[in-house]
């Protein structure tokens, strides 16, 4: 009976401690994973320097710009894609500019009709860049030839200011529901102002 005892007390005991070592080692710290070594040595990838990222390829307060690139088997079509993709950015960049300054202009010019004025001003707006965008000038032509023959064509556009507002000065002039509520000259001295800011971000 003692021996029993003496066994049921052993194996208790043996219980206990492999608890207490088990509790312990969940109660350690999960090891840190060591720094990932840089992208280039893991992958081989090399930085690579994208055409025409200079200053005079952004839009400053005389001109918006863009640069964008296309590819293709054909030159031709890359080029074409390029100068798509180019126009698409460029009119997406001079859209933003544009709302920033009607709002701008409907917080100062208190008009009627907020709402109206605001879409009918940027449909208005739309037109005129669209039309605009057929006499980008191309700053610069770079072209790129993969392994595999694809050709990659960069290209660098850009718009003069002063046409494209002139142009939309005279249609928002001659609209029978904006004429009313616009100010040629508070739209120039905003739409100036929100130009120069590209001159501070270059």
């Amino acid at each position: 009976m003692k021996t029993l005892n003496k066994t049921l007390i052993y194996i208790a005991m043996i219980a206990i401690a492999g608890t207490f070592f088990t509790s312990c080692r969940g109660q350690q710290p999960a090891a840190v994973a060591p720094p990932s070594p840089p992208i280039a040595a893991v992958t081989g990838a090399v930085e690579v320097q994208t055409p025409f990222e200079s200053p005079e390829y952004r839009s400053d307060a005389n001109h918006f710009r863009a640069v964008n690139q296309g590819t293709s088997i054909d030159y031709a079509m890359a080029r074409r894609i390029a100068m798509q993709n180019a126009r698409t950015e460029l009119a997406a960049g001079i859209e933003a500019t544009l709302r920033a300054v009607i709002d701008q202009y409907v917080d100062q010019r208190q008009v009627g009709n907020v709402q109206e004025f605001q879409t009918r001003m940027q449909e208005q707006s739309r037109t005129v860049v669209n039309q605009r965008l057929n006499d980008v000038r191309v700053l610069g032509t770079r072209t790129f030839r993969y392994p595999d023959n694809r050709l990659a064509v960069w290209v660098a556009i850009e718009m003069p200011r002063e046409a494209l507002v002139q142009n939309l000065n005279e249609r928002l002039s001659q609209d029978d529901r904006l004429r009313l509520d616009f100010d040629q000259h508070l739209f120039q001295r905003i739409f100036d102002e929100e130009m120069r800011r590209f001159d501070q971000n270059r």
